[in-house]
């Protein structure tokens, strides 16, 4: 089964709009010619009219790093899939563990957001991941099959199509801890083993599955060349642009 390997940004509370336009102008010429995968940045809400105008004309996509569920409203502090699509967003993450750490995501909000993305043509990246008490429990895959249940909930094998999964291990964002190849792989394994068992096997082949967590330049082969793992969503190390144009290449 050929799944296109997806290498995405996640610029997290960095970078302002000269910072953002300066690493586009050193980043396309390195990966220019590069379509063996495809290639996302989700900068800070603020970028995201300044990230698409400066890579217009390429193949990287922008998206936002969160969406409200509501199309608009009195949500002070929000952003809405409509304001994204309008100033050319093609993405969303959804979910993030930071998300659900510090702001109160539930799997119910997950999941409301998740329509809502759909509903609107948006690609949605829904992030699911373990705390390391929780892996250190045994609880690793009732963690992730609630999550995914409870993201899923309400969705159609019809609509499913575009939608990735990041699987983020919270221990290993930002720690410099990262997954082993094998530890990735089985907790890939039981993620797609439930998208199969709520929307059908051929879904679930199809559906591409990112590792998020500490990855960088000298772990990002070794990964991402595994079978099960159909991309990466990178943090810090996505800062730079050499760093990142590396990953990209693995």
């Amino acid at each position: 089964m050929f799944r296109k390997a997806l290498i995405a940004a996640n610029w997290k509370m960095f970078k302002t709009p000269v910072e953002a336009k300066a690493f586009v102008e050193v980043f396309l010429p390195l990966v220019a010619g590069h379509e063996r995968d495809e290639i996302a940045i989700f900068p800070s809400p603020v970028l995201l009219p300044e990230l698409v105008k400066a890579t217009q004309g390429s193949r990287i996509a922008v998206g936002a790093q969160n969406i409200h569920f509501a199309e608009e409203g009195a949500f002070t502090g929000e952003t809405s899939v409509l304001q994204v699509k309008d100033v050319g967003g093609s993405h969303t993450l959804v979910g993030h563990s930071e998300r659900r750490q510090y702001f109160g995501e539930t799997d119910e909000i997950v999941n409301k957001k998740l329509h809502t993305a759909l509903r609107h043509g948006i690609v949605p990246v829904v992030c699911v991941g373990e705390m390391l008490a929780e892996r250190e429990a045994g609880r690793t895959a009732d963690v992730l099959k609630r999550q995914i249940a409870g993201a899923f909930a309400g969705i159609t094998p019809e609509e499913a199509g575009t939608i990735v999964i990041a699987y983020e291990p919270v221990w290993a964002i930002g720690t410099g801890k990262t997954a082993t190849p094998e530890i990735a792989v089985e907790a890939h394994k039981i993620v797609r083993a439930e998208v199969a068992k709520l929307l059908g096997a051929e879904i679930a082949a199809n559906m591409r599955i990112l590792y998020g967590g500490s990855v960088k330049q000298d772990n990002c082969t070794s990964l991402i060349q595994q079978e099960e793992i159909d991309g990466a969503l990178v943090g810090g190390a996505s800062l730079k642009p050499e760093s990142f144009a590396t990953i990209v290449k693995y």
